[in-house]
């Protein structure tokens, strides 16, 4: 009997770590990713999803091939293809596919919808108000200020920002520039920003939650540390010039990113916390959707939580796809068949299901795009880097010299020819490649993925060097 195919719909680091997963059971013979990137091809049992020679991208090509292709079960990495109805798609045309449906989306794509949501279910947030006009957002936020002086607050784009949409404030000349740059000009996420969140800022620790769903019965994953700001706490001079690269007047804003990297198992969630969030803010939330949407949550869901000090957690933002780069340290310690937990996903058999996790440690680095100068016919151009501008076409070096169970998962790169002809790899986007090792405890787990990490190289190339780093 011939193993599966399945269909992985995602271009980056996720998407490579998602095909690995797949491409570990033995009753899947052969992975496509689409629209993919040159990780793709350098995965064992996986290669890229071509039709007449060229990637497949729209959902509608992505169907075509599906369909062509005998494949038996398609799964969407990124929120941009659930927004855009993948799921609706497939599903209306009878082809299997596990991810959520484009009604689910919002849950992403809107913050101020779900935070009025999760207030309506009676799942906790922190104090929060939505705003369309930026003078309004301005008045709010300078009584609150004059009211709470010792509090901060956080503002956020309505809409996606790749990750990049939310930024804390501790001023009330913070906020006001804020909501300027968001809503006014420059308008840092574009159309995201036609709306804001602001809420109050809590004190806590942040975690990433994240659960399987099969629209009735809730799994929680394994979770992981993840670090989402671009520099160490200790760069301050990175930092600095970074903003000033960038024309931002907050000269020590440490700027959020799509992820910088991240070790799993979690250092702090232990059972009592799983179980909290579970009835409290997971379970709830499934069945509150249903209730509203009148349709089953079926996929990935994934909770940004902020833990008090007091451990009773709220919920900052919900998404509806497994995370990056917390893909990259969480799958390669699962062991359970991924194949046969997506089937009982889509089969609504989770109850059936109790997954097993090796105990090894996992620790992702992520090497990005940085500050960068660029000879021009002008002169020269110097850029702050990811996740500023940035420059990319760089040649990529030294992935033959890492040890052979060091994992790469590519998250911005591509196949070209150089100069010479000669076929190499080039970066294509701020965050390039993520590197994770594995070891018995997180020191020799981090250990080795620094040391390997060390022996790539591309110009601009910059990656934080304090992952996992304080848990040790």
């Amino acid at each position: 009997m011939t193993g599966a195919k399945v269909l992985v719909v995602d271009a980056g680091g996720r998407g490579n770590a998602i095909a690995h997963a797949f491409a570990r059971s033995p009753n899947v013979d052969t992975v496509y990713v689409a629209p993919g990137n040159a990780g793709s091809e350098m995965l064992e049992k996986c290669r890229l999803a071509y039709e007449s020679g060229t990637p497949v991208k729209s959902i509608a090509e992505l169907f075509n091939f599906a369909e062509k292709n005998n494949i038996d079960l398609t799964f969407v990495g990124p929120e941009g293809y659930i927004s855009d109805g993948i799921v609706n798609f497939f599903q209306e045309r009878d082809q299997r596919i596990l991810g959520p449906m484009k009604e689910a989306a919002i849950l992403e794509g809107s913050k101020c919808f779900t935070k009025d949501l999760l207030k309506c279910i009676d799942v906790p947030v922190p104090p929060c108000q939505n705003f369309s006009w930026a003078k309004e957002a301005k008045e709010y936020a300078k009584q609150y200020c004059l009211e709470n002086p010792a509090n901060g607050l956080v503002v956020k784009a309505d809409g996606l920002a790749a990750g990049k949409g939310s930024i804390v404030c501790s001023s009330i000349k913070e906020v006001v520039s804020t909501i300027d740059r968001i809503m006014i000009d420059p308008r840092l996420f574009g159309p995201a920003g036609d709306r804001i969140e602001i809420e109050e800022r809590l004190e806590g620790r942040e975690l990433m939650f994240f659960a399987l769903s099969d629209g009735k019965n809730v799994l929680p994953l394994e979770t992981a540390m993840d670090y989402k700001q671009a520099f160490a706490p200790d760069e301050k001079v990175a930092i600095r010039l970074f903003n000033k690269l960038s024309g931002n007047p907050n000269l020590d804003n440490n700027p959020n990113t799509g992820g910088m990297g991240g070790f799993s198992p979690h250092p702090w969630l232990d059972e009592e916390l799983k179980e909290k969030i579970m009835n409290r803010i997971a379970l709830p939330t499934i069945k509150g959707f249903k209730d509203v949407k009148g349709i089953d949550y079926i996929g990935i869901i994934y909770f940004g939580l902020m833990i008090t000090e007091d451990r009773e957690p709220y919920v900052l933002e919900i998404n509806v796809r497994l995370g990056d780069p917390e893909a990259e340290v969480i799958l390669p310690r699962l062991i359970t068949d991924f194949y046969w937990l997506s089937e009982c996903m889509l089969d609504k058999k989770l109850h059936q299901i109790q997954l097993e996790w090796s105990p090894e440690y996992c620790v992702g680095i992520c090497a990005v795009s940085g500050r960068a100068i660029r000879s021009l016919s002008s002169g020269s151009e110097e850029r702050p880097g990811y996740p500023g501008e940035h420059y990319t076409n760089m040649p990529i070096h030294g992935l033959e010299k890492l040890d052979p169970d060091a994992l790469v998962y590519h998250n911005g790169t591509a196949f070209s020819t150089d100069s010479r002809d000669k076929r190499k790899l080039f970066t294509t986007g701020g965050r390039v490649l993520t590197l994770a090792s594995k070891g018995l405890t997180l020191k020799e787990a981090r250990s080795k993925a620094y040391d390997n990490i060390k022996r790539i190289r591309f110009n601009g190339m910059r990656y934080r060097k304090d992952i996992g780093l304080g848990y040790i």
